[in-house]
């Protein structure tokens, strides 16, 4: 016997559609991350400036982290509304098989 309570499926919805924007936003950033940060070696300076190998070495340690990290929040993101989209299928599962539990029972007015 349900309790009265309810699942508004619109805001699970709404939640789902949040997150696939985020995940879109997610790859864009993963795009400029890889693509639109890396800088040559030359521009920390010149083989004569010996900390510009060691400046070079960890911006790519950075960048590389950076990734790495943009590339954790897309897979946390990604498992949330993977997960979210299976309860909010298995609430609307649920209401279609009491909506017809409800209309088969006996006595009721088909």
């Amino acid at each position: 016997m349900s309790n009265g309570m309810r699942v508004d499926l619109s805001q699970l919805d709404d939640v789902i559609r949040k997150l696939n924007g985020l995940l879109s936003d997610m790859d864009k950033a993963n795009t400029k991350a890889k693509y639109e940060t890396d800088i040559p070696s030359t521009a920390f300076g010149s083989m004569k400036f010996l900390e510009s190998n060691e400046l070079h070495s960890a911006h790519q340690d950075q960048k590389t982290r950076i990734e790495k990290i943009i590339k954790d929040l897309h897979q946390l993101i990604d498992d949330f509304g993977k997960s979210t989209s299976k309860v909010r299928d298995k609430y609307s599962n649920q209401e279609q098989a009491n909506a017809q539990g409800v209309s088969a029972a006996p006595g009721s007015a088909n």
